[in-house]
């Protein structure tokens, strides 16, 4: 929108941003939340007049676009730097307000007496409607700039935004959500593993007390950076809240050089009146179409066969190649052979580094195995984990010094690997050439790319440098995707370790976690999907008896799972027997069958109790919906409740009926399954009795997971 005299306002949708941003003056953030039809910056501000209460400053203390040191606000300060422990009071004033396109602004500051330049971009996506924030810091003095720390932006939370969600979990069960408890004080989680990381997810949701899946007002944030990071959320005592994220750095890790420049990370803002769910959807869109490159936009999603757990380091001719038989034969459209194919890699003690086929399993090299895959009609996949290097190789014995370490200080032992110095032009040339030399040699369409340890000690050259390694990771990754247009690529790091809107601008998939137990996966799944869409989720059909929890479950609850994502397989097909080979292959073809609605259709996550996960799709045009019930436990009470499915049109009316498994059973008859024939041909219902009445559950074993389909008649 139009500027207002010093105010800038931005409307997209339901979201209205109004910045304050008068040359001379402190940048602020005046007002951002539900759509203003006809926003008056001045009358909100007046609105919105804090005055001096006893026992605080004389004046008012205003907020600002960073908090910088010299407002002297409270809590911590987005911006903190100094000039050798001088010149460290910062105090930006806004000297320029630029406007590149309708829906962005860079407002330009100054501070005059520490001579640095501070430039705020902002923008409002006009069609997803999530805000982006960045700041620029420029060192315009004549002596180095040190930064301690710089914020992408401190923003201000609504006063009724009083519940607040944090990302925590672990290797195995990432994305878990934490509800923080009402404090005065800070809420902070701060990210050293130099990945992305299992516990320290950098994602925040924030509702009122009515807020829930469906309905009420909520915002959310993400930091789009796959390093190290802090996460921080400030309620004052004087009312106000502010929220910051941005890179975690190590003593003296940035300092600009005069006239150097730095950028933030982006923050991801969203807000949203009709609950998380549709907050959710707005981040998908978002990563879809503004972050993500598209080039695999008109490309349906390739169902994956992973070596991993069928074979690990066993790599051997005849089994490999029965393996691709026995997946092409269930519907896979992709093979991806995993770790343990080159150098001395017959475990994972030795060979990270050696990126070359195996003379000794592979004695004629990869073609032959990838020709076999391709003559099937798969795709042909391979994993990679570049950044890492085993001390038992021969890259490590001819480049010990190659590798990130502080010096002096003993390196933490994590898988028996080290971790590559990026950052060093020649060690980037070297996995350059190595990856690229293998892909223009085979028919190898995908690359997974893993990354299997912390990094606790980055130092480069005696400085640390886990910002610097992580910018030549990108810059590593997009050179190897210019040399090959086509190539796609997974984010791996041990399962969801890296996985962030930073790596996915780079990349098209992210490994969701490396339990492929599916109760495990219900509920990483549901985490990861309030920033992440379902097709970029990779959800596997892994063993029956799960090889990191030990637990056992069907086959149906298993493909039930792995249907809601982007879908594969990771288990012996040689030792399955033949009625789950069969299950396994209905599962994938009722995949493929809706798989354009699963990946393009809008998502929702039910309301639901706690022993309950239930989640679901419905088309752009409301014509179709599919919805999964799981019972993961046992519920308390004698019968479960009922479903009320969300987003349809409640004009329509619906065929409903249960697709998965087949034959459905209730514990007991007669039950709804046998009154409307939902195990059968369906039955017409009303889109308003589905939404407002709700369809009861039958009664269902723990562990049982039912697929729901709505189809407009």
């Amino acid at each position: 929108m139009a500027d207002q005299n010093g105010y800038v306002i931005l409307t997209a949708g339901e979201t209205s941003l109004v910045l304050e941003c008068a040359i001379g003056e402190r940048p602020n953030m005046l007002y951002w939340g539900a759509r203003l039809e006809a926003p008056d910056p001045d009358l909100i501000k007046a609105m919105t007049t804090r005055q001096h209460a006893p026992g605080c400053a004389d004046t008012e203390i205003a907020s600002s676009l960073l908090n910088e040191t010299g407002t002297g606000m409270a809590g911590l300060s987005g911006f903190s730097a100094h000039r050798n422990g001088m010149a460290w009071a910062s105090l930006f004033r806004v000297t320029r307000v630029l406007r590149p396109e309708p829906h962005r602004v860079e407002i330009v500051c100054e501070d005059e007496i520490t001579k640095v330049r501070a430039t705020h971009l902002i923008g409002l996506d006009p069609d997803c409607h999530v805000i982006t924030c960045q700041t620029q810091i420029e060192n315009s003095g004549d002596t180095a700039l040190a930064i301690d720390w710089c914020a992408s932006a401190s923003l201000p939370l609504d006063p009724r935004a009083t519940r607040l969600f944090g990302f925590t979990g672990r290797w195995s069960g990432e994305f878990h959500l934490e509800e923080i408890a009402p404090f005065l004080g800070s809420y902070v989680r701060e990210n050293k593993s130099g990945r992305t990381s299992h516990d320290n997810f950098p994602g925040l949701l924030v509702g009122a007390d009515e807020t829930n899946e469906q309905a009420g007002p909520c915002f959310a944030f993400h930091l789009g950076w796959s390093g190290n990071n802090r996460v921080r959320v400030d309620r004052l005592s004087d009312g106000r809240s502010f929220v910051q994220m941005g890179e975690y750095f190590f003593p003296g890790e940035t300092s600009l050089a005069p006239g150097e420049v730095y950028q933030t990370p982006p923050l991801y803002a969203g807000f949203s009146s009709r609950g998380f769910s549709a907050l959710s959807r707005k981040f998908h869109r978002h990563l879809r179409y503004k972050v993500m490159d598209g080039r695999i936009d008109g490309k349906s999603r390739p169902i994956h066969y992973n070596t991993w757990e069928a074979v690990y380091f066993d790599h051997d001719h005849d089994t490999l190649f029965k393996l691709a038989d026995k997946a092409a034969s269930v519907g896979a459209e992709r093979y991806i052979l995993d770790d343990g194919w080159f150098g001395s890699r017959r475990n994972d003690k030795a060979g990270l580094g050696d990126w070359w086929p195996s003379d000794e399993v592979y004695p004629d090299g990869l073609c032959p195995l990838v020709k076999h895959v391709t003559g099937l009609g798969m795709e042909f996949g391979l994993w990679f984990e570049p950044e890492m290097v085993n001390p038992d190789s021969d890259l490590f014995r001819t480049h010990p010094d190659w590798i990130l370490q502080a010096e002096g200080v003993e390196q933490i032992p994590f898988r028996g690997q080290f971790v590559l110095d990026l950052t060093r032009p020649e060690v980037c040339d070297y996995l350059f050439d190595c990856m690229h030399k293998l892909l223009s040699a085979h028919d190898i369409s995908y690359v997974k790319w893993d990354m299997n340890r912390d990094v606790h000690h980055p130092g480069s050259r005696g400085r640390p440098a886990i910002s610097q390694q992580t910018r030549a990771l990108y810059a590593l990754i997009e050179r190897l995707r210019e040399a090959h247009p086509n190539l796609e690529i997974e984010s791996c790091s041990s399962g969801g370790g890296r996985a962030d809107f930073g790596i996915l601008r780079r990349t098209d998939r992210i490994w969701t976690s490396d339990s492929n137990d599916a109760l495990d996966r219900q509920r990483i799944q549901r985490g990861a999907s309030h920033f992440f869409p379902l097709e970029i989720m990779g959800a596997h059909v892994g063993p029956e008896t799960c090889h990191i929890t030990g637990r056992r479950l069907s086959m149906e609850l298993r493909v039930a799972t792995a249907l809601f994502g982007h879908m594969g397989m990771e288990l012996n097909l040689l030792e399955e027997s033949a009625e789950s080979l069969e299950v396994l292959k209905a599962g994938i073809a009722l995949h493929k069958e809706h798989r354009d609605l699963l990946h393009h259709g809008d998502f929702h996550r039910l309301d639901t109790p706690e022993h309950v996960n239930a989640v679901g799709v419905v088309s752009d045009d409301k014509s179709e919906g599919l919805f999964s019930w799981c019972n993961l436990t046992g519920h308390r009470q004698t019968l479960p409740g009922r479903m009320y499915v969300p987003g349809l049109d409640a004009s329509k009316t619906y065929r409903a009926k249960i697709i998965w498994p087949k034959p459905v059973r209730s514990i007991s008859r007669p039950s709804v399954l046998e009154a409307t024939d939902l195990g059968g041909e369906g039955m017409d219902i009303p889109g308003e009795a589905l939404m407002q009445v709700g369809l009861q559950v039958p009664l269902l074993h723990p562990e049982t997971c039912l697929i729901y389909h709505f189809q407009a008649v």
